[in-house]
């Protein structure tokens, strides 16, 4: 098949959507497709090696601008094309604080109306390109924010196979303001119409966005959330020593593994390693945090590192930022725990897997995707969503039972082998394009 995805990058930041999308057409191509991953908005960022193509379409400075100063598109597009170069754009946004959805309601509205927005001509851009140079089989889009397009791919391209990946779509529309996100839900509704098919990697998530949109259950395809379990193979051979299990007077390592920030929810992470490392019994615990931090959340993080050393417990909390893939798993490695106690309902949660991967067992809010994963991995325990007294118990309890983690961490490091490795989500991604 020939196979089109459409990814929207994060700026300069890692992006999960980025690097599943990423995995995902790896193991395609490597199966006999005929593959291209196309960011839009920015250059993806990835830690392991990126098949993305250099060209960008609707660059983030372009698309901007032009619903800013709808005039230039008055100007010849050779004017203009620099706009869109990746060296520009990733240097204007390597430092992006994020992209904020309460600043830019109307470029979502009118990045939504595709061809009768401001950004009409870069729709046209797209659109001749697909239908002149590629022709794909099936076109899959990273979120349905990105699919302003789609009414227009589907006339000029009705044999094409569109499919939407849905994977946080809501929560930049909740973050919008109140009639912008009324009037991009009811232009996502619309669109919903012309997409063959919806993906999500939970039925949480199926369920909510379907509610959103007034789509029915029929209309999804369920995708195990899945990771390319390659650069995992030594973390955890069947058979050796489990890295968690440490006699009574060894360090206790509790991990943190995603972007520094607080819709993460390191705070309560901190706020419970605050009152376990507090206690003499548990001199021996440490902190480890492990993500992107981006300029916004310099002060976030700041604040935590002063808590901590006001406790007196500042040379028990280490933080790595960015860490490349060979960091990441050293340091998953080296986890006795991991938590990422995030408020909000995570429509996926790759950390999960990574760590199961390295035979760590994981304790996460009992909320969202994590509900799912974890029960369905058996790979940790789930405790009552911004409950620190939970999460407290729990970590306690898995610290005082090296037996229950080195059991927990074999059995998520088995279901991850068995039903998440991506061989697996391609083979489903491949059927749902092919599907008539």
């Amino acid at each position: 098949m020939k196979i089109v995805f459409l990814t929207a990058g994060a700026a300069g930041m890692y992006c999960g959507s980025c690097m599943h999308d990423n995995a995902i057409a790896k193991a395609l191509r490597a199966g006999g497709d005929d593959v291209l991953l196309q960011p839009v908005y920015t250059p993806i960022r990835t830690d392991e090696s990126s098949i993305a193509s250099d060209e960008v379409f609707f660059g983030g400075i372009h698309v901007y601008l032009l619903q800013q100063m709808p005039w230039l598109r008055w100007l010849p597009r050779w004017t203009r094309s620099w706009m869109d170069r990746p060296g520009l754009i990733r240097m204007l946004t390597k430092k992006a604080v994020k992209t904020d959805p309460a600043k830019l309601g109307a470029l979502t509205i009118s990045m939504l109306r595709g061809e009768h927005g401001r950004q009409s001509e870069e729709v046209s851009r797209l659109v001749d390109w697909l239908e002149r140079d590629i022709q794909p089989d099936a076109i899959i889009f990273s979120n349905l924010l990105i699919g302003g397009a789609i009414p227009t791919i589907r006339r000029r391209l009705p044999q094409t196979r569109l499919v939407v990946t849905l994977q946080g779509d809501d929560i930049f529309l909740d973050h919008l303001p109140d009639d912008a996100r009324s009037e991009a839900i009811a232009l996502c509704a619309e669109l919903s119409h012309q997409v063959d098919v919806f993906v999500t990697h939970s039925e949480f998530y199926r369920d909510k966005m379907g509610a959103i949109l007034g789509v029915g259950p029929d209309r999804f395809d369920l995708h195990p959330l899945s990771i390319d379990l390659q650069p995992f193979q030594t973390a955890a051979d069947p058979g050796e020593e489990p890295a968690m299990v440490a006699g009574p007077d060894d360090e206790f390592r509790i991990g943190y593994l995603a972007r520094i920030a607080p819709e993460k929810g390191l705070h309560h992470l901190v706020d419970a390693f605050l009152r376990i490392g507090s206690r003499p019994e548990h001199a021996n615990v440490t902190l480890h945090a492990a993500g992107w931090l981006g300029e916004h959340n310099v002060a976030y993080l700041n604040e935590l590192k002063s808590r901590v050393a006001d406790a007196g417990l500042a040379d028990r909390f280490v933080v790595t930022e960015s860490p490349e893939q060979s960091e990441k798993i050293s340091l998953l490695k080296s986890m006795d725990v991991l938590s990422v106690p995030a408020p909000y309902e995570d429509p996926k949660g790759l950390f999960l897997l990574e760590a199961m991967a390295c035979g760590v067992p994981v304790v996460q809010p009992d909320h969202g995707a994590f509900s799912e994963l974890v029960r369905s991995t058996g790979g940790g325990v789930l405790f009552h969503p911004e409950d620190t007294e939970a999460l407290v118990h729990q970590l306690i309890e898995l610290k005082n039972d090296p037996d229950r983690r080195a059991s927990l961490g074999e059995t998520g490091r088995q279901s991850v082998h068995q039903l998440h490795h991506i061989e697996s989500a391609a083979e489903h991604m491949r059927r749902t394009c092919q599907r008539s």
